[in-house]
């Protein structure tokens, strides 16, 4: 049993960090950031060590996986307070071979930004990695608002991502590739 949690501890360990690595699931048509596995994972490591009380624990703690624990519940509350007012996006069109994009746009108070995320969607599941950015001015937010224009080549593709004369965003320009 104690293979168990820590097997599952780790799993979440990996899964927060390749959320702070730019990493994105892609599950059907929502995109997951690995916070949230994490802390789901997390929760059955507390589930499984708490049923466990009952049987005779080993000797000496187990420091590590308290530590791994500790700091992947901290990487899952940050990831989550970071996503607190984002929204993620599935882009349209789809690009060839399964490529896909997402945005990421958050706004608080005045300011907006987002992050557009490329990968490969084969079958229900994929990944995607972070890439460029952009800054938005009043807090607009152009891919929720439809103010952006996706299109694909034959060595990636080009995402235009429009503001106003009130609302510039700034770049416009992202290079999308699942290369």
């Amino acid at each position: 049993m104690s293979r168990l949690i820590d097997g599952v501890v780790l799993s979440a360990a990996v899964a927060v960090a390749a959320h702070w690595s730019g990493l994105l699931l892609i599950v059907g048509t929502h995109p997951v950031p690995g916070w949230a596995p994490g802390g789901a994972l997390l929760g059955v490591a507390l589930i499984v060590g708490l049923s466990r009380r009952s049987a005779p624990a080993r000797p000496g703690p187990n420091r590590w996986r308290w530590a791994l624990a500790l700091l992947t519940l901290i990487g899952c509350l940050a990831g989550g307070l970071a996503d607190a007012f984002a929204r993620y996006h599935l882009l349209e069109p789809y690009g060839p071979g399964g490529c896909r994009a997402v945005a990421r746009e958050t706004a608080f108070l005045f300011a907006g930004s987002g992050q557009v995320y490329t990968g490969h969607v084969i079958g229900p599941m994929g990944i995607a990695w972070r890439g460029t950015s952009w800054t938005a001015d009043d807090g607009h937010r152009p891919i929720a608002a439809g103010d952006y224009e996706l299109s694909w080549g034959f060595g990636g593709g080009s995402l235009v991502v429009e503001g106003s004369d009130g609302d510039p965003v700034w770049p416009a320009l992202h290079g999308v590739d699942c290369g």
